[in-house]
């Protein structure tokens, strides 16, 4: 497989056809506890993308010179110190948002995506494929991240991007956006039983929009040649 062919399957896997959240399914916990707003979503999502792009970039580097033996530890201590780092600016820097997001920046360390990445991929690959890779899988789960949270805010709260200072300062609190000033609100939406439903929306979403693109392509190729 050529350099071309294979960036443009890590990146279909990444976003689409393998997709951390909504394909492997992997990551749950954060994905349904920290989405209740679109910045929450973000934020974490951000967070674990660079802890992906970083952890593969080093363990490709380091690929030939770690024993099969304690291959596994040795990835669980990369991924944990660049963790550390985030978890450690995200304190300097961005306090507030660091205590919504509370235990569910260090728990990165668990998701089970990142490890995988790393020793079913990043083990086995160049560096530039294994930060591409990281990339696209990051971005991939930060979108479902943010959809997810996007849709439980607009249904829970009627809002949009409320709280958006918490991660780009005082002046982004311009960006909320208020559907509705009136809206009473729907508890279902911000509580545990919404993140399952709304997850369960975007699954099945996913699978029929790619069940109608098998369908369609199966019409043209059933389709004569036209000379």
């Amino acid at each position: 497989m050529n350099s071309i062919a294979m960036s443009n399957k890590i990146t279909r896997d990444g976003l689409w056809r393998n997709n951390v959240a909504l394909v492997q399914l992997l990551g749950l916990c954060p994905l349904l506890a920290v989405t209740s707003t679109a910045i929450n979503g973000i934020g974490l999502g951000l967070a674990t993308l660079i802890t992906l792009v970083l952890s593969n970039t080093l363990v490709s580097l380091i690929r030939g010179f770690v024993r099969n033996e304690v291959r596994l530890p040795v990835f669980v201590l990369i991924i944990a110190s660049i963790v550390t780092i985030i978890e450690l600016l995200m304190r300097a820097y961005l306090y507030d948002l660091y205590l919504v997001l509370g235990i569910f920046i260090p728990l990165i360390v668990t998701n089970c995506a990142i490890i995988g990445r790393a020793e079913g991929f990043a083990s086995k690959n160049s560096v530039g494929a294994s930060a591409l890779d990281g990339f696209m899988m990051g971005t991939g789960f930060l979108f479902v991240l943010a959809l997810l949270g996007a849709m439980r805010e607009i249904i829970g709260f009627g809002t949009l991007f409320s709280h958006a200072d918490l991660m780009f300062g005082e002046a982004a609190k311009s960006f909320t956006i208020v559907f509705n000033d009136n809206y009473p609100g729907f508890l279902l939406a911000i509580l545990p039983p919404g993140a399952f439903f709304g997850l369960a929306m975007l699954i099945v979403g996913k699978n029929l929009f790619d069940e109608r693109l098998k369908k369609k392509a199966a019409v043209i190729d059933g389709l004569p040649d036209i000379v």
